[in-house]
């Protein structure tokens, strides 16, 4: 440990100060503003121009929440919904609305229990209901069931704790409209929140096994090609190195990460962005925090897998202009596990997710999209976390055996066969 934090405050400290780390810093800074600010953007430049959508709205026994969603659309400046009404719930009538676009979707809404307000159920033809749509329709549904909660009375402790819940808009497809709501609970898990933590999660993963992982590869190979390695491996040995850079060079994912939170924040703090801000309803009550928890546990794993990988690879390359062919493998690893979980976001219970569950190099991403906003159990996400260590700790020791003989050797890449013979000569 004495050798270790050495290492780790020298290649911390070391890489802090160059001029790469500052300017992909600064460009993914630009990046990240630019990206927050194309929503207002689009805004001022496109005006108040647009047909408008229209929407079905099944009112049942609840005429008067009908009247009031209405009402509220009505009076917003700009409003681009229109309502078409229908007494009753005739379903082969409202699919035939739907296939010749005389709706886009439309709203109905459940029993009412109480002074608990109706459930609200969204049919559509698409997997999810669209932002736009839903920063529209939410705050009318919440005025609506504020004049629901409280008409004719003083409020009571119970109307109280209903105009607290927030309404919860349950989405189907149309072949599912008559398969029947989610269970008990599901709202919670899967509120809006819930997919920004995992779409952050993933993007930050994938961030820093690019950044980082490229920037381990690079200070090994550049160490070795300039000969500073055979004096750096007589005073510590060729693993406190491996270890020490890898966990340095966490230490600078962290600070990256810490400067973008911030610009972040920043941009959002702006009065424009907090309006916009603002239609997404989220609320942070409605967050899960085992999500977060295992979002990160299975982040780091994830990351010191990669890690130990890119160091092995960066040891066996002798010269900085050979890297990138060399960890070219290792960066279409990295690839395939963002773009899976991607393309998957809108289907995270898909038998592709529950396979790559299981595959360590892409279940830091995959399980924590089934788990946020799937429906993947605590069980399986044990069963991935034990075979995601269980890889760690065997590609540490191989990656170990590679780094202790691959930094000695120099010339051409060496063969797998030579790489193998080499290494039967140490002992991990």
């Amino acid at each position: 440990m004495n050798k270790l934090l050495p290492i780790i405050s020298f290649t911390f400290a070391n890489k802090v100060k160059t001029k790469s780390f500052v300017v992909t810093t600064v460009i993914f800074a630009i990046l990240l503003s630019i990206g927050i600010h194309v929503p207002y953007l689009i805004q001022l430049f496109s005006g108040n121009e647009g047909t408008g959508t229209q929407i079905g709205l099944v009112y049942g026994n609840q005429p008067e929440i009908a009247e009031s969603i209405e009402a509220f659309v009505d009076q917003q400046p700009g409003a681009k919904i229109t309502f078409v009404r229908y007494e009753q719930a005739n379903e082969q009538a409202l699919v035939n609305d739907l296939e010749n676009g005389t709706i886009q979707g439309y709203l109905e809404f459940g029993e009412a229990v109480g002074l608990q307000f109706p459930k609200v159920i969204y049919t559509s033809k698409k997997d999810s209901l669209d932002w736009t749509l839903q920063s529209a329709l939410q705050p009318a549904l919440e005025n609506a069931k504020m004049q629901y909660v409280t008409k004719g009375s003083a409020l009571t402790e119970e109307q109280i704790a209903a105009i607290s819940a927030p309404v919860v808009i349950e989405e189907l497809k149309t072949d599912q409209a008559g398969a029947g709501a989610a269970g008990p609970g599901s709202s919670t898990k899967t509120a809006i929140i819930n997919y920004v933590i995992v779409y952050a999660l993933i993007i930050l993963f994938f961030m820093t096994n690019m950044m980082t992982g490229n920037m381990i590869a690079a200070e090994v190979t550049s160490e070795k090609s300039s000969r500073i390695m055979e004096i750096l491996i007589t005073s510590v040995s060729p693993l406190a190195q491996m270890f020490g850079k890898i966990l340095g060079m966490f230490l600078i994912g962290l600070l990256q990460i810490i400067i973008f939170i911030a610009v972040v924040a920043a941009n959002l703090a702006l009065p424009y962005n907090q309006a916009s801000l603002a239609e997404f309803e989220l609320d942070l009550s409605q967050m899960d925090l085992s999500i977060l928890i295992i979002g990160l546990i299975f982040y780091i794993l994830g990351y010191f897998l990669y890690a130990t990988l890119y160091a092995a690879v960066g040891s066996i390359v002798s010269r900085t202009e050979d890297l990138g062919q060399a960890v070219m493998p290792i960066t279409m690893l990295s690839l395939a596990a963002f773009y899976v979980a991607m393309f998957s976001l809108s289907s995270p219970n898909s038998l592709l997710l529950k396979v790559c569950s299981y595959i360590p190099f892409v279940s830091p991403v995959t399980i924590l999209l089934r788990y946020g906003a799937g429906d993947a159990a605590l069980l399986e996400v044990g069963l991935s976390l034990l075979i995601l260590i269980a890889a760690i700790v065997f590609f540490s020791w191989l990656a170990a055996k590679i780094y202790r003989t691959g930094v000695l050797l120099y010339g051409k890449r060496p063969t797998l066969k030579e790489l193998r013979k080499a290494m039967k000569a140490y002992k991990i």
